[in-house]
Parts: structure tokens; sequence; C-alpha cells
């Protein structure tokens, strides 16, 4: 093994250490734990549970990661925690193992960043490439699509769901779903209209940012319910943006939406 391990750290019999990995002075990792290639975790960090963190993923000072649910009703049950490769886990941020009612997998995708501070519940399904800047909350059962930014100091509702490259303002509350590419913003989140900066930073063509425009129009202005304005979208457009809006609103959700003003 070429894991350069502190003679301070803790490695529990039964954990699996990949080639590469740096464990600094004292650290705590589990015996259910497994760390892939090249992870490090700087100091300090505790990783507990049926935890797997995947490659070239840094963890920061005072991170705890797989610890048990803060729910009542979790008994002990056989769950866990899925990381995927090359998120970078800044200073205190909290991360927990699945619930059995929650399909047992709390999962994070690859290439996130989750500022200082930051909480992941249990059962939380986090997508690439998303944002959590410093001491945003998820609470169960959200899941985020890719691209995701959530502002400093935001809460997101249990069973919320965040659709791609959406974007939370700061110090907002998110208790409904939020439509792909969508803006929220205000203190009990409102949907203000588009996430326009992150598409132009993507690359997104201007017929399909127009298509999108026309189509936030008519979800705020069409006529019938929101899910019926939906419907006529996808009908009515070409747009593979649109589609996801339109894809987003149709599908299961255990909330209602956050609809345009």
């Amino acid at each position: 093994m070429t894991a350069t391990i502190h003679a301070s750290a803790i490695i529990e019999d039964g954990a699996q250490i990949g080639d590469g990995c740096t464990i600094g002075p004292f650290c705590h990792v589990g015996p259910d734990v497994s760390l892939a290639k090249g992870v490090t975790l700087k100091s300090h960090v505790v990783v507990a549970g049926r935890t797997s963190i995947g490659e070239d993923t840094t963890i920061f000072p005072f991170a705890v990661i797989g610890e048990i649910p803060q729910d009542l009703k979790f008994g002990g049950e056989d769950t866990s925690l899925v990381i995927g490769a090359r998120n970078r886990i800044r200073e205190h941020v909290t991360m927990n193992t699945g619930t059995e009612g929650g399909g047992g997998v709390t999962s994070i995708g690859d290439d996130n960043l989750f500022m200082a501070g930051c909480h992941v519940a249990h059962d939380v399904q986090i997508g690439n490439r998303v944002i959590l800047v410093n001491n945003a909350a998820l609470a169960g059962h959200c899941i985020l699509e890719d691209d995701v930014i959530v502002g400093g100091l935001s809460g997101v509702h249990q069973f919320v769901r965040i659709g791609r490259g959406a974007i939370i303002g700061a110090v907002t509350m998110v208790t409904n779903d939020v439509i792909p590419f969508g803006l929220v913003q205000a203190e009990r989140g409102r949907l203000d209209g588009l996430n326009l900066v992150g598409l132009k930073r993507k690359g997104v063509s201007r017929a399909d940012i127009t298509a999108l425009r026309a189509a936030f129009q008519m979800l705020a202005q069409g006529e019938g319910a929101f899910q019926d304005r939906a419907r006529r979208l996808g009908e009515e457009t070409d747009s593979e943006y649109v589609h996801q809006i339109v894809d987003f609103i149709l599908g299961d959700t255990d909330r209602s939406f956050l609809t345009p003003g």
C-alpha cells in the first residue's frame, strides 16, 4: 500500500485505504469505510459508517462524514453514504448515511464543492458539479440535480427537488420544488426567473435561452394549472432545455412547486 498515514491517525480494522491516499493527523476512519485512490483527509477528519469515497476527493479538517442520520426513527439499520470522485469537502461539513425508509443510501456525485459548515442529511441525492456555499443545509430526502448552486445560509426542506442548473440565492428557505435553470431568492424562496448567468457560462445557445425565456413566461401567465401549462409546453417546443423543465414538472414529487410570480 502506498498510502501516507500520520502516526496519530486511527484506522479501524476492516477499513479499505486506496493507493496514494493521504490521511493526516488525528483522523479517524471507521471499519466499514472505503477510500479510493488518491483520497486526502487533511486532519481531524472523522469518516464513519458504511461510507465509500471516490478518487481524488479531499476532505478538510473537522468534517464528519458518514455518521448516523439525525432522524429519531433511525434504529441502527445498515445504511450507507456513497461519495463520488474529485469532491472538495471543506471544514466542519457533515454528511449522514441513509435511512431504511428513504432507500438506505445518501448519494453524492462527482466534482462537487461543499463549502465550510454545510450539512447533507440522510437519503439526499446530489448530482455532479453542485456547489453548496457556506452553512447551506439540505434536509432529508432532497434531490439536487447537476450544476445546482445553493447560496450561503440557505436551507432546503425535506423531499424538495432542485432541477439541473438552478441557483438558490443566499439566506433563502426553499420549501417546494425548483424547476431546472430556475432562479430562487428572498427569505421564503420565490421563483424570480431563470439562471441566465449560469446558462451563458455553460455555453447554452441564444436560441435555447430564448426558448427558455418564452417557456418561463408561459408557465407564469398561461391558462390552466401549472402541470397543464407544462404539458402544453412539451407539445409546442423542440428545445431540449425546455423539455428538461417539462419532464421535471411532470415527474414524481412529494412537494408542490415554486411557481413564477
